[in-house]
């Protein structure tokens, strides 16, 4: 009689190769984004998950480059901050390490004098 040693399950645990946002964050950006939707400012998203880096992607017409990103980006937790906030042409609007108050600089631009 041959004794086998029981074969191990395969691990539950999948290491994650791509950087996510997390459902508080995601809240933070869809609280935003329904408000500058409402204004009538933005029209569609797109989310990309990749392995550097998590991306919110704000459009204002689904056929066209993104006007804002606001990225995720961990590696940069202990230098500039790992939230940022970059306009259609790749300049970085705001860096910082609280979403919140990274996400004030596209706030700022709901608010309009009237008429």
């Amino acid at each position: 009689m041959t004794i086998q040693s029981p074969t191990p399950f395969p691990s539950t645990r999948a290491i994650s190769d791509q950087v996510a946002f997390d459902r508080a964050e995601l809240g933070v950006i869809l609280a935003l984004y329904g408000r500058m939707v409402a204004s009538g400012e933005w029209r569609d998203y797109g989310m990309s998950f990749l392995r550097e880096a998590a991306i919110f992607s704000v459009f204002r017409r689904t056929a066209e480059h993104p006007i804002y990103r606001i990225e995720k980006r961990p590696r940069l937790r202990n230098r500039q901050g790992m939230y940022a906030v970059i306009g259609m042409d790749g300049q970085v609007l705001k860096r910082g390490h609280d979403l919140k108050t990274v996400l004030r600089v596209l706030d700022r631009k709901l608010i309009r004098p009237v008429d």
